[in-house]
């Protein structure tokens, strides 16, 4: 049975960033072939970034791509790994409109493709056929569809390659796998993260290799990119269900493996299936063999961590910001914020801010001192008294109006640091928040990214817990404040102040808000899970009239199948009817 040394490249690229992506494509190659790969996968779009959103219908961004994978191909076989067969992901075009006759989208001028690049040139290449229109993608709208297997044929072992989507769609390429008769199935892939996805993820892939009885491997893209962050977890699945191989979470990694894949046939091949021959190198079999690599899967909390931290380490880093700076209030939220924060890029270049009011208690402020000495971050005390004294006075500002004064208070604040300092501001709030509108719009909802507005209240909670066991597993000083885990959450803009003075407890306020907003339930479906029907119908009309609040606020990290946002696109201009 001939042998098989496969390299999964699980690569962060920068998006738009071709030349970039193209050195650490080749540094990755001379890697793998040093661990002598027969041949080596990067993810779904790995030379240009993913996804490219409407860059795909600019024809002088297309050009560049499919130009830079030409000269990709070239520089490999100059640095001296020309041998080495590498399929990598990229953006192509222009096409004329229509061109290939299958588009949707009318206007379409590119194509989601995979090109094999060997001996200095383009030897091969692959078009995605089914195009997501669902949840965070659009590429139904702006891409064309290819209609083509293409199977690649390596010594004595038939590879067939395809895209993302088309491994999720029965019928199509996967179908034609079988008849193909290859022995490997080649999967790149762009797939975001979400919170329990690998419950469904793996299954599928375990699934495909025993429809198709081939070894599948799923190669997948890492890093955060705006508000989606892919996890990696890039695996090798036999054709008996088995894992051969695993790549960790949410890190670039290299993931080589050994394979023995059935022998390729000379079966007639479909109409639709294009065979490529490749040039032979090493017989794997005269290679020392490799240890297989699985990496075990972290608990729950600790990927969603994991998540919160690369999403804002990277869009701080590819967005060159120097430093981030928060509002520190002493109380969970920001507690958490500042926690992340500290994990992504250092506490040395997070600046926290406390803002007491005249409503502020001395816990918030000692709580708020107590987290920066724990993290080691910067620190400093910026009162708004009587910042906020003027205006109440020349405005007559009462009740609801004075309390969102102080919040806009503290947003200037962080604005005017932001300016003069070149931070990025982190909005702290939660998706419970969120949801139903509990924050000042141009007040505690400033800023440029959002770490938790896709964690509901319960799971701050619960990741702040998981944090500080972490720490002390290790030996270290936990970051949260005890007294931020466990006093009542208020926004402290009136004596007295609790959040449950204007919500109901968060475990009910979570478990209504996940019926609605990701089940989809109406107001009767959820009464009938046994919530009160004047607090369910009070909860959904404040989440319908917030939409124009969340429609203004900063980007955040998508970690739920329902995020708001990319996700989840309501009217804001809406009237209900009550059912």
């Amino acid at each position: 049975m001939p042998r098989l040394r496969l390299a999964l490249a699980q690569t962060n690229p920068v998006l738009g960033d071709l030349d970039g992506n193209a050195r650490s494509i080749i540094d990755t190659v001379r890697d793998a072939a040093s661990k002598g790969a027969d041949l080596v996968a990067f993810g779904e779009m790995a030379i240009s970034g993913y996804p490219i959103e409407d860059l795909a219908m600019r024809p002088s961004f297309l050009a560049a791509a499919h130009e830079r994978v030409h000269l990709l191909a070239r520089e490999l076989a100059e640095a001296g790994l020309g041998d080495v067969p590498v399929i990598v992901g990229h953006p192509d075009g222009p096409f004329e409109p229509r061109l290939l006759g299958t588009s949707n989208a009318p206007t379409a001028i590119a194509q989601n493709a995979a090109s094999v690049l060997q001996g200095g040139r383009v030897v091969a290449r692959y078009a995605k056929h089914h195009l997501p229109n669902y949840s965070v993608f659009d590429e139904y709208r702006i891409f064309i569809p290819g209609d083509e297997l293409l199977v690649l044929r390596i010594r004595d072992i038939d590879v067939a390659l395809i895209i993302c989507e088309d491994l999720w769609r029965d019928g199509g390429p996967v179908g034609r796998v079988l008849h193909a008769d290859a022995g490997l199935l080649v999967v790149i892939n762009g797939s975001p993260y979400e919170r329990d996805k690998d419950e469904v993820r793996l299954p599928l892939v375990t699934r495909r290799a025993i429809e198709t009885d081939t070894i599948v491997a799923y190669v997948n893209l890492v890093g955060g990119q705006d508000d989606l962050v892919f996890d990696g977890d890039s695996v090798v699945v036999g054709s008996d269900g088995a894992i051969l191989a695993r790549a960790p979470q949410f890190v670039e990694h290299l993931l080589v493996v050994d394979l023995d894949p059935e022998g390729a046939t000379d079966a007639q091949l479909p109409d639709d299936v294009r065979r490529v021959e490749l040039s032979p190198g090493t017989p794997s079999n005269e290679k020392p063999e490799i240890r297989a690599e699985i990496a075990e899967l972290p608990d729950d909390r600790e990927q969603i961590w994991n998540a919160l931290v690369l999403a804002l380490r990277d869009y701080v880093e590819k967005n060159h910001f120097p430093s981030v700076i928060l509002g520190l209030s002493g109380g969970i939220d920001s507690a958490v914020c500042a926690a992340i924060a500290a994990d992504a890029i250092g506490p040395g270049r997070v600046f926290g801010v406390s803002m007491p009011s005249r409503y502020s208690s001395g816990h918030s402020r000692s709580d708020a001192d107590d987290l920066a000495e724990r993290i080691g971050l910067h620190f400093r005390t910026e009162p708004i008294a009587d910042l906020v004294l003027p205006f109440e006075v020349q405005l007559g500002l009462t009740d609801i109006a004075a309390e969102n004064l102080q919040a806009r208070a503290r947003g200037v604040i962080l604005m005017g640091l932001s300016n003069q300092e070149g931070h990025l501001v982190l909005t702290t709030g939660n998706k419970s928040e969120l949801a139903v509108g509990y924050s000042t719009i141009y007040g505690d909802s400033v800023g440029g990214f959002a770490p938790l507005k896709d964690v509901p209240k319960m799971l701050v909670w619960e990741l702040a817990r998981w944090r500080n066991a972490h720490a002390s597993s290790r030996g270290e000083t936990p970051p949260i404040p005890e007294n931020s885990i466990s006093k009542p959450p208020s926004a402290e803009l009136r004596p007295d102040q609790t959040d449950q003075d204007s919500l109901p407890e968060y475990d009910v306020l979570d478990a209504i808000l996940e019926a609605y907003i990701n089940g989809g339930l109406s107001i009767a479906d959820i009464v009938e899970l046994g919530f009160d029907r004047p607090t369910v119908e009070r909860i959904t009309q404040l989440v319908d009239r917030a939409e124009w609040k969340r429609r203004q606020s900063a980007i955040g990290p998508k970690i739920s199948r329902t995020a708001f946002g990319r996700d989840r696109r309501l009217p804001i201009t809406y009237r209900p009817t009550a059912v």
